[in-house]
């Protein structure tokens, strides 16, 4: 990802973000503009969210969706494609930024599936209550679920079926990965669903 801007204090971010009709990724002074995906990257989105949402009905986690601002401590402001919290949402930024995820979802796509699995993971894991950390590829059939066992371990679990189950400790939950990709199709070659 190009900077747009850099040099900027996160006070002008935010200033920014209110009149934009685009969303921005903020991190260390460097303001990038976030782009769309695909339809599979806004269908898997969508029906991750929409899941959730239907799972975490009356319990004491809920779903939020890529409106939802994340702020971690070592100085990244984004939008994550799903992000959970439990009991109260901790907000900042007049409701616009919640500090205290313990579940994010970052849906996959050819020009940021590197820096979601580096850099940006590597951000996401200052947050103190985080606990899980998932990955789904937009383009073909795989997840890849970091679960928190120490303050720096995390452990690795890949699916590559539709036919398995993701547990996902944070929230109390097991996640069917063939919810994740309903009515997905992909290019021929690059998964079959």
């Amino acid at each position: 990802m190009q900077a747009i801007d850099s040099s900027v204090s996160r006070a002008d971010y935010l200033r920014l973000e209110v009149t934009s009709s685009v969303k921005h990724e903020f991190c260390h002074g460097e303001i990038f503009a976030m782009t769309g995906g695909t339809f599979n990257h806004a269908k898997i989105g969508l029906n991750i969210t929409s899941y959730l949402h239907d799972l975490l009905r009356g319990k004491p986690c809920q779903p939020m969706n890529s409106d939802m601002r994340v702020s971690t401590p070592s100085g990244l402001d984004t939008y994550p494609d799903v992000s959970v919290y439990c009991n109260t949402p901790k907000l900042v930024d007049h409701d616009r930024t919640l500090l205290n995820p313990v579940l994010i979802i970052e849906v996959l796509s050819p020009s940021t599936r590197s820096y979601d699995r580096g850099d940006k993971f590597m951000q996401y894991r200052s947050i103190p209550c985080l606990q899980d950390y998932v990955l789904v590829d937009s383009e073909s059939i795989l997840v890849e679920h970091y679960r928190r066992l120490g303050s720096h371990e995390w452990h690795l679990y890949e699916y590559q079926a539709l036919s398995e189950t993701l547990n996902v400790a944070s929230i109390d939950q097991r996640l069917d990965i063939e919810r994740f990709y309903e009515g997905v199709g992909f290019v021929s070659g690059s998964g079959d669903v």
